[in-house]
C-alpha cells in the first residue's frame, strides 16, 4: 500500500520517544522470533492506524518560501490562515516579480508529525482586490514533494525566508497538476494516498500567468494552503539520518496500544510460533509493498477457510 515503507530498515518499540533500541541477547533463533514478533505488532497497529486515526489539516508550521516580495506583509506565514482578508488587511504570500513566466516558486511546510498519510493538498490563489480589475496571481500548475530534512531545521530567519533545497531529501514527487486562475480553494487530490516519512512537504508552483500592471513583472500569490490527511504521530515516528540510508520506524507503545488476542500472547510452543510467524508475514508485506488491504483480507479469509477444512 505504501512503497515508501520499503526503505524502513529497522523497527523499534519504545515507551520513550528518546529511547534507543535495546540490546538483544540470546540465541540467533530467539532474536529472529523477537524481531518478527516486534515487526508484526508494529505493522499491525500501523494498519489499524491507517484506517482509524482521524483526518484533518496536517500542516504545523510554514518553513520557507523560495522568494518573498515584501516581508513580513507578504510572508508565507499568511498562507496558514484561511481568507483573503484577515483583520481588515489582505492576507497572502507573494513571490518576487520575474520577467520570465517560467521561473517556479517553492513553498515548504513542516507537517504535524514525521509520519503523515497525505491524501490531498488545497491551494487558494490570491485575488488582488486592491489592484485594477482585481487580477488573480495563480500559477499554471503545481507539483508536490514529500520527504525529510537532512539535518534539524528551524523556522526561517525573520529577515530571510528563503531556504535552500539541498537541506531536504525528497522521497516522493508527484505529477504536475493544472491550476485554474480562479479566486477559490482548489483541491489537488493525489491519485493514491502518500506516506510522507520525515514530515516535510514542498509545493512547487509552476508557471506564472499574471503580470502586475505597475512593473510589468510576473508574480505568484497564495492566500491559503491546506494539507489533508492523517498524522500518525506521536504513536509513530522515524529516524531518517542513519548511515545506511534506510529509515528506523519507531512505535511509541504508550499511545493506543491494541490488545493482542489471547492465542498470540500465549504463543509459546515451537508449533505455535511457526504458525504465528506465518500469519504475521502477509501483514508486513501488505504495508511494505504495493499491496491493497482488500487483497490481503481476501487471502486471510481463504487461509481461514482452509484451516477449518483440515481441523480435527
Amino acid at each position: 500500500m505504501f512503497p515508501q515503507l520499503s526503505r524502513v530498515g529497522h523497527v523499534i518499540e519504545s515507551n520513550n520517544s528518546d529511547a534507543k533500541d535495546y540490546a538483544e541477547v540470546g540465541s540467533s533463533n530467539s532474536k529472529e522470533w523477537d524481531t518478527l514478533e516486534r515487526e508484526h505488532r508494529v505493522y499491525s497497529f500501523l494498519a489499524h492506524a491507517c484506517t482509524s486515526f482521524p483526518e484533518g489539516d496536517c500542516i504545523s508550521v510554514a518553513i520557507s518560501a523560495s522568494s518573498t516580495d515584501n516581508y513580513p506583509e507578504e510572508s508565507i506565514q499568511h498562507t496558514l490562515v484561511s481568507g483573503n482578508v484577515v483583520g481588515r488587511r489582505a492576507s497572502y504570500w507573494s513571490s518576487k516579480g520575474q520577467k520570465n513566466p517560467a521561473v517556479p516558486e517553492m513553498l515548504t511546510y513542516k507537517l504535524k508529525s514525521d509520519f503523515v498519510i497525505i491524501t490531498e493538498i488545497n491551494i487558494h490563489p490570491f485575488e488582488a482586490y486592491f489592484q485594477n480589475e482585481s487580477p488573480i496571481y495563480s500559477a499554471s500548475g503545481v507539483r508536490f514533494r514529500m520527504g525529510h530534512a537532512k539535518f534539524p531545521i528551524v523556522e526561517s530567519d525573520p529577515m530571510e525566508e528563503s531556504c535552500h533545497d539541498d537541506k531536504f531529501e525528497w522521497t516522493h514527487t508527484t505529477q504536475v497538476f493544472p491550476m485554474a486562475q480562479k479566486n477559490c480553494l482548489q483541491t489537488f487530490k493525489l491519485p493514491e494516498p502518500v506516506l510522507c516519512i520525515g514530515g516535510f512537504l514542498q509545493i512547487e508552483l509552476v508557471g506564472r500567468v499574471q503580470r502586475q500592471e505597475m512593473d510589468d513583472l510576473f508574480y505568484i500569490c497564495v492566500s491559503h494552503v491546506q494539507v489533508k490527511g492523517k498524522s500518525l504521530g506521536p504513536a509513530f515516528s522515524v529516524e531518517t539520518n542513519v548511515p545506511s540510508g534506510l529509515f528506523v520506524l519507531k512505535r511509541q507503545t504508550k499511545f493506543n496500544q491494541p490488545s493482542l488476542p489471547e492465542n498470540e500472547s500465549n504463543a509459546s510452543s515451537t508449533g505455535d510460533l511457526e504458525r504465528h510467524v506465518r500469519e504475521m508475514l502477509p501483514i508486513v508485506n501488505v504495508l511494505r509493498a504495493n499491496v491493497d488491504f482488500e487483497e490481503y483480507y481476501e487471502w486471510a479469509d481463504a487461509d481461514y477457510e482452509t484451516d477449518e477444512e483440515f481441523a480435527v
